[in-house]
């Protein structure tokens, strides 16, 4: 999936600039190439990479965004550089400057090491922050620089980041915070651990104002750093590689007496383990924020489309009657077996086809990424959703990565947490169910799989944003329902949904498997019985499946539901008394 399928207007004005200048400054070049000899001191300024060890240029490298050309090492990069390059050009103003480091504790020869510092790196301390502009979206940026003490964070730099959520939160500003650090900083003791608190406090208030804030993860970020404001984001960044932790490596290793595994703690290790969003390149950084950014200006209400497109009206083609007419209907055990095909569309094809520019984005923050939930933020002609899907797999390896699309505690755990997410940001929700059910395996068990579903439904049913799930496959129990409480069901033609598969009803009532085809009548779990039974509102005809006609519909039946529950006035009102209707009509009073 591409981060972006057209280029955005500021992104290529920027661009354009940037290339003339570029040109200019070659031409220029060029013109003076002969005028005289390089002497020695005109020599390129070269470095030598950590990791590869070969000698570089320090120009290319610098081209490069700070990364070697050789072996892609990235390079630790100074306060501002990193503003200069994710900044607009001449937009970033810097706050709190007047703030200066004390000696709490009466350290010794703490003054003295903090003067050679502020001497040798041009810095008053640890972290730059101010407020800037990103290809115009403007937001609070600040940026860690290792260079002072390894970025450690005392008093003045947990009192610069505090002051900045809370100027943030009195102008409505997102904050990004660029972290690089050690952790706390000794010389400063108690205090400095107190930063911890200071700082997370200050996130909180601005998080429950409803604001974006977006750390991104560079290397290092650990100790006291990693456990308060750098793991507390609405979206979390990381660069490729860098190290994460709480406890540094040595530490870990002299605790434990183990050699650590290759990979420990780092970016990658930590987007698999469910902490972090995504890994961006440091050439597509500047990009991402802004697509973030740009996602989450404020709006009012949910139904923010696109004007071009608010003339869209679906109706069937008169080849589209004549197929559904011709078409023969399938038996119901035909259904349950087309519902399982692999060839079938899997929820990241509607993904690509109906929604513009999605992100997706990793991790329960507990334990790990579950592949078998995909989930992130997109545009519906020019609104911006929350999408969640269940994700089987395009073929067998990746369905043995995916698990089949039976999703895992920490699954489930992700999707609420971006369901979350977009109730904070007043985004409208789009599920697309496919599974057979939740996991039941040890781990599972383990890690509480019915306590996750349980909290899904607990949670759906009290979000105040739209939520559209649409059954698209198989739709197995819990599993299915934990992200179809919702406000519309929808099922695709040849989709299933029921309380178990119907092998696993024929062994619990008839201790025989072979007499799944007979359950499967008697489970009514065709879309037709599920709508006569009122759990779903609309069948979806699958006749121009897989073609542009096909994702056009269903594009434009969302923004119509869409429409008409953003005017809902109590939307959870609404959902609890869907739900709270199923059934009363078979229950017979004496």
């Amino acid at each position: 999936m591409k981060l972006f399928k057209k280029k955005d207007k500021n992104i290529e004005a920027e661009e354009t600039l940037a290339k003339n200048a570029e040109s200019e400054k070659t031409a220029a070049d060029g013109k003076n190439a002969g005028v005289a000899q390089e002497t020695k001191e005109d020599a390129p300024e070269t470095i030598v990479c950590p990791k590869c060890g070969k000698t570089v240029l320090k120009s290319v490298v610098k081209q490069h965004k700070y990364v070697c050309y050789e072996c892609n090492y990235y390079f630790r990069v100074r306060a501002k550089n990193r503003i200069r390059m994710v900044s607009d050009k001449e937009a970033f103003e810097p706050w709190f400057t007047e703030l200066t480091t004390g000696n709490p504790l009466n350290f010794p020869e703490y003054e003295e090491k903090i003067a050679k510092t502020q001497e040798k790196t041009g810095l008053s301390e640890g972290i730059v922050i101010g407020k800037t502009k990103i290809y115009g979206e403007e937001t609070v940026l600040g940026v860690i620089d290792s260079r002072f003490m390894m970025g450690s964070m005392g008093h003045v730099v947990g009192e610069k980041i505090t002051s900045a959520f809370e100027r943030a939160t009195e102008e409505r500003l997102p904050v990004i915070l660029f972290c690089c650090s050690g952790g706390a900083r000794m010389q400063e003791g108690i205090i400095s651990l107190m930063q911890m608190a200071k700082t997370s406090a200050a996130a909180k208030r601005h998080s429950e104002a409803g604001l974006l804030y977006v750390p991104v993860l560079t290397d290092p970020t650990t100790g006291g750093v990693t456990a308060s404001f750098a793991m507390l984001g609405d979206i979390i960044l990381a660069e490729p590689k860098a190290l994460i932790g709480f406890a540094g490596p040595r530490v870990i290793e002299q605790t434990i007496g183990q050699k650590l595994p290759e990979g420990f703690q780092r970016a990658e290790f930590q987007l698999e383990h469910g902490f972090v969003d995504m890994i961006v390149e440091r050439e597509d950084l500047k990009k991402t924020l802004y697509k973030i950014l740009r996602a989450h200006r404020p709006t009012t209400g949910y139904a923010n489309f696109d004007p071009l497109h608010s003339d869209d009206n679906y109706e069937p083609t008169e080849l589209m009657k004549e197929r559904e007419a011709k078409a023969k209907p399938f038996k119901v055990w035909d259904k349950v077996s087309a519902a399982r095909q692999i060839k079938r569309l899997a929820s990241v094809d509607y993904m690509d086809y109906i929604f513009d520019e999605f992100m997706e984005l990793h991790g329960d923050r507990y334990f790990r990424d579950d592949p078998a939930i995909v989930g992130g933020i997109a545009y519906l002609d020019g609104q911006p959703v929350t999408v969640i899907g269940v994700h089987k797999g395009k073929d067998l390896e990746d369905c043995a990565k995916r698990n089949y699309g039976m999703p895992s505690p920490e699954g489930y755990r992700k999707a609420l947490r971006l369901m979350k997410q977009a109730e904070k940001f007043g985004r409208p929700i789009v599920c697309f169910v496919d599974t057979s059910g939740a996991y039941c395996g040890i781990s599972a068990e383990e890690r509480g799989q019915g306590q996750a579903i349980a909290e899904n439904l607990l949670e759906m049913s009290t979000l105040c944003v739209p939520i559209i799930s649409i059954l698209i496959g198989e739709g197995g129990s819990g599993g299915a329902l934990a992200l179809a409480t919702a406000d519309r069901v929808w099922m695709l033609q040849n989709a299933v949904y029921s309380v178990i598969s119907p092998e696993g009803c024929a062994s619990i009532l008839w201790k025989d498997s072979a007499k799944a085809e007979t359950a499967a009548a008697s489970l009514r779990l065709t879309a037709e019985d599920a709508k006569s039974l009122g759990v779903i509102e609309r069948i979806l005809s699958e006749n121009d499946i897989g073609k542009k006609e096909f994702y056009d519909r269903i594009r434009t039946l969302l923004t119509e539901e869409i429409k008409e529950l953003s005017g809902d006035i109590d939307l959870m009102q609404n959902r609890y008394d869907r739900f709270r209707n199923l059934g009363v009509s078979a229950v017979i009073k004496e």
